[in-house]
């Protein structure tokens, strides 16, 4: 006899993953979960949460590896499926590349259509961007709980950091505080390792600067997206300090090269329909930036102006040049000079210089 689908309305509900705490022990567990992103501290451990409590309310696990060829004929069995050992059932798919394909989005909305009584199950995508967006992960999001696993910003680290620290009992001064986020910066793996190994050595004691320049290893991971939102957002000196970065790190300098271009190419094709007369939301709609980052692209494009849009494009133009070897200038230093002029109004002046 085929188990009877149960009726619910339920409001879209996108949780950090705080609040998936909160959530996972106030009552029982959402019929689907999906942990999407690529920060991966965040993803594993809201997955792991998750996990826990399925294990409390003694629900039995089975786990689908979703790879090339996949047959999605076996998760949707196992939804129409009663278990000889449990009535309760935890399906976990591990979805890396964040794309079911067309048969696994039609098994996973066939899920929601029904939700089983007593089953669960539980995405986890290792990527995810805006291009992810489909019908199946909507109406994941109509039916259950999205927990986005995505980096930190800037200015969220020290927060995050200062929070982990006291959940582990252990309490830093400020200026110390200041260098465990620098030298962990861009990687909460190793910030939550830090963590643990400072909560055996401070015995009690609060942690100053010595200790923390004694004990904790410079892990920070450079990227050039914390490299072009830190120039965006005026501040300098993390942009030249993650640049300098990258190049102590052997990265080659195409790849940062393009990155920067794409993030001034945009703030000029912003700033071209603003001098046209069109409104700066719908410009940066049109240019696809993500409104978490809209914020920083005002602020750049605030301090340039018009005329500093253009000559931070020509400034490209010439990096392009430079880094095929038709040009005298050092490309790491000609990246330096546009970070600066994006983060600093007088860092145009020194473009114009050069």
């Amino acid at each position: 006899m085929p188990r009877p689908a149960l009726t619910r309305i339920i409001e879209p509900v996108q949780v950090s993953p705080s609040q998936l705490d909160k959530r996972l022990g106030s009552g029982p567990l959402a019929p689907i979960y999906l942990v999407a992103g690529n920060e991966d501290l965040i993803r594993i451990e809201a997955a792991d949460a998750i996990r826990a409590a399925a294990l409390r309310q003694g629900h039995e696990r089975t786990v689908f590896d979703v790879a090339s060829g996949f047959d999605w004929q076996g998760f949707s069995a196992e939804t129409a499926a009663l278990s000889l050992f449990s009535s309760r059932r935890l399906l976990e798919v591990r979805l890396p590349t964040g794309k079911p394909g067309a048969a696994g989005a039609a098994a996973i909305e066939a899920f929601c259509a029904t939700v089983p009584p007593d089953f669960c199950v539980l995405i986890v995508a290792g990527e995810w961007s805006k291009q992810h967006d489909a019908a199946w992960s909507r109406t994941v999001e109509q039916t259950g709980v999205v927990v986005w696993a995505t980096p930190l910003r800037s200015g969220e680290l020290p927060h995050w950091m200062h929070a982990r620290l006291q959940a582990a009992g252990v309490e830093v001064e400020r200026e110390a505080l200041a260098m465990l986020v620098e030298r962990v910066e861009g990687n909460l793996l190793a910030a939550a390792q830090e963590i643990d190994k400072l909560a055996m050595l401070a015995a009690g004691k609060k942690l100053g600067w010595d200790q923390i320049e004694a004990w904790v290893a410079d892990s920070a991971r450079f990227s050039v997206f914390g490299m072009t939102e830190a120039a965006m957002a005026g501040d300098a000196a993390r942009a030249l300090r993650i640049v300098r970065g990258l190049r102590a790190e052997g990265e080659a300098v195409v790849p940062v090269m393009n990155w920067l271009a794409g993030q001034v190419q945009l703030l000029g094709q912003v700033s071209d329909a603003l001098a046209a007369g069109q409104q700066a939301d719908r410009a940066m709609q049109e240019a696809g930036i993500w409104s978490s980052r809209q914020g920083q692209f005002r602020q750049a494009m605030k301090r340039l102006g018009p005329k500093g849009c253009q000559r931070v494009r020509a400034a490209c133009a010439r990096l392009d040049l430079t880094s095929k070897g038709r040009g005298t200038e050092d490309p790491w230093i000609l990246i330096e000079r546009i970070l600066l002029a994006l983060a600093e109004r007088r860092g145009i002046e020194l473009l114009i210089a050069a």
